[in-house]
């Protein structure tokens, strides 16, 4: 590669050193298919060299693999998520390198279910839509909601706004609908002090460990979600609904798949019979996928449990599963539920500028308790209606 002058060495040394995505056409003109890191590591070489003696150097071509950009590892060499990518060096625009690694990222993404994107500087809520974008260009609208966010702007939500002193159990997005996203995203623009994870659970594995026999039970009678609204507790049907009009609460439930009651004083209780299982449209594999155990009442924590059961009965609790033929489900197969979900639990401590990739119909997400603020935005991508089961 012919050099005018040291000086012109230097500067280009130097732009390598700083590299943005935003500077890499500038680079990127030197040779097709070039390698940053090396192509810095051999212009740093080059400076301790007496430029005068290099006389008439041929120009040398780079064939490298720009996926070396980025790091690929597992957090933990025992289990098998999340995949960590980490940039070679600073400056790595995640935009852009995603957008030329796409096949790869999603080949990763099918193989582990996880992938948490990290040093990579990202500070905005933009730059979260923005990656999204990259990657699946429609974003989802929160729809048939379960539980309370905040919007932030567009279709980027804060995560749930639960109690920081409680548990979020693990459980698939949306997977008590009719339809679900096929990736759901976080991205950490505040960890809390103490806490607040986002714990990740494998359902192929989950699936794996459940008794052949309370597998084919639930295969058999499928599982019923009971909602009830207005009573005071959870979210008002206007709010999961997005309107206030009950005949357009109807064509919604009716277009679903839920059955609706509405009760006096303007509350609603909904029914929806789901299969359990779903498989999953690109890796065929079978895994478990259903809101059995997180909406169960046993789930939840003791002291909310014990005040919510002495207001309620079981049929009037703000949400609360059954078998599809309305008879309950015994508390030792929630037991094991959620043994077999713990078992596969795993956790990491949020960084700033942390971006997490979760295939939703492969992996089951939920919320460590956490002290100090806390703001971890997150948004969805990718409506799928098909379990092929």
């Amino acid at each position: 590669m012919p050099i005018a002058n040291y000086s012109a060495l230097s500067e280009l040394h130097g732009d390598c050193a700083l590299y943005q995505g935003r500077r890499a056409s500038r680079c990127s003109a030197l040779a097709p298919g070039f390698h940053i890191a090396r192509l810095w590591r051999w212009l740093h070489h080059l400076k301790q060299l007496d430029i005068k003696k290099l006389g008439n150097t041929k120009r040398r071509s780079l064939s490298v693999s720009k996926e070396d950009l980025v790091k690929l590892e597992l957090l933990y060499p025992d289990r098998s998520l999340p995949l960590v990518a980490r940039p070679t060096f600073k400056g790595v625009d995640l935009a852009i390198w995603t957008s030329n690694n796409l096949e790869l990222v999603q080949k990763n993404l099918s193989k582990h279910g996880a992938i948490l994107f990290r040093d990579f500087g990202l500070t905005t809520a933009s730059e979260f839509e923005q990656f999204i974008k990259v990657v699946s260009p429609q974003l989802l609208e929160y729809r048939e909601r379960s539980s309370p966010r905040t919007q932030v702007f567009g279709n980027i939500y804060t995560s749930t706004n639960h109690p920081a002193d409680q548990t979020i159990f693990l459980h698939n997005e949306n997977s008590y609908q009719q339809t679900w996203p096929m990736k759901i995203f976080f991205f950490c623009t505040s960890p809390a002090t103490h806490g607040g994870e986002t714990p990740l659970a494998d359902c192929r594995r989950v699936f794996a460990r459940l008794n052949s026999k309370l597998v084919e039970r639930f295969e058999k009678k499928q599982v019923m979600y009971v909602r009830n609204f207005g009573d005071g507790f959870g979210l008002p049907w206007e709010t999961v609904y997005n309107c206030t009009d009950k005949k357009s609460v109807e064509e919604q439930c009716r277009t679903t798949g839920v059955e609706l009651e509405w009760k006096e004083n303007n509350r609603l209780r909904t029914r929806a019979v789901r299969p359990v299982l779903a498989r999953h449209p690109q890796t065929r594999e079978l895994t478990w996928f259903n809101h059995a155990t997180f909406f169960n009442i046993s789930t939840i924590e003791e002291p909310t449990r014990e005040a919510l059961l002495a207001e309620f009965s079981q049929e009037d609790l703000p949400t609360n599963t059954f078998y599809g033929d309305g008879s309950p489900i015994e508390a030792s197969v929630l037991d094991e539920l959620r043994d077999c979900y713990l078992q596969e639990q795993v956790s990491f401590q949020w960084e700033r500028g942390d971006l997490l990739m979760v295939d939703n119909m492969l992996v089951a997400h939920g919320r460590a308790p956490f002290t100090g603020p806390r703001e971890v935005l997150a948004g969805m991508a990718e409506g799928n209606s098909e379990r092929h089961v």
